[in-house]
């Protein structure tokens, strides 16, 4: 645990000894009216039982629950809290023009060990007064999450240097996958993969069960971790978090696996 009046190790060595991000200690959630809070938690929840409703379903959704909510207000927060409607909606999602956009390359692809392919997503999660973001890096083949990261923005230099911290820990994949957002096709970010020699692939508008295992991943994450627990701040669910991935990771049997963990995956197949 950090103790931010010791005098002797300061807060930077001592986020260093316990490879804490520093800057998540002072992470603030990002606040909403407790009714849109409430909208948000119930729309993340639906993301993995319908996933395929657009604004206008998930609207009469919640006017069917009593909330005086319009299309506009709908879809801002839905995009708040990152979801991607599975098949494309017109008008919903405006990727930045001016960034490049690469193909898709895991059609079709074999994926049969480890640092083959990565894959990338960013997650809402909900708090007692507010909500922040996450991202996790999972490697495709063994399901390991090879890094993580905690943001009250969604920005891509947050995400780039996730990207480097995973390349720094455990080497480089030779493809690595997201979707269009802007975070994912600014200079910024795409600088990380090219300057490593990665190949890109990127989701089409509309396909977020291209991603399916990282979506699985967040379905896992939420329903036995986040649904049962109420964050005070960004500290208490960045340690909660390292709990739930050293589990995921080391002791989370995979039935897809042969009921073997990521991490002995991802070492056999190495």
């Amino acid at each position: 645990m950090i103790d931010k009046e010791n005098n002797e190790i300061s807060i930077y060595s001592q986020c260093k000894l316990l490879s804490i991000n520093r800057s998540s200690l002072y992470y603030s959630p990002l606040g909403e009216s407790q009714e849109n809070l409430s909208i948000m938690s119930i729309l993340d929840k639906a993301y993995f039982e319908t996933p395929f409703y657009g604004v206008l379903r998930l609207t009469a959704m919640l006017k069917s629950m009593g909330f005086k909510v319009n299309q506009k207000r709908t879809r801002r927060l839905m995009k708040l809290i990152n979801w991607q409607t599975i098949y494309q909606e017109p008008q919903t999602t405006i990727g930045n023009k001016e960034h490049k956009k690469y193909p898709y390359l895991l059609r079709d692809l074999k994926i049969e060990c480890s640092n083959q392919v990565w894959a990338t997503d960013i997650t809402y999660i909900p708090m007692k007064k507010g909500f922040m973001y996450l991202i996790a890096i999972i490697d495709l083949h063994s399901r390991y999450v090879v890094g993580w990261s905690l943001s009250n923005t969604m920005s891509a230099k947050w995400c780039a240097q996730t990207l480097e911290d995973a390349i720094a820990k455990f080497g480089k994949p030779e493809i690595f996958n997201s979707d269009q957002g802007s975070q994912f096709t600014s200079d910024v970010f795409i600088k990380v993969p090219t300057d490593n020699d990665i190949k890109i692939s990127m989701d089409g508008k509309g396909r977020a069960l291209d991603n399916i295992f990282i979506e699985r991943l967040w379905k896992s994450v939420k329903y036995e971790d986040f649904y049962l627990h109420v964050y005070e701040n960004g500290l208490s669910l960045y340690e909660d978090l390292g709990k739930h991935f050293r589990f995921y990771n080391d002791k989370r049997l995979h039935q897809s696996l042969d009921y073997k963990t990521p991490k002995e995956e991802y070492n056999r197949a190495a």
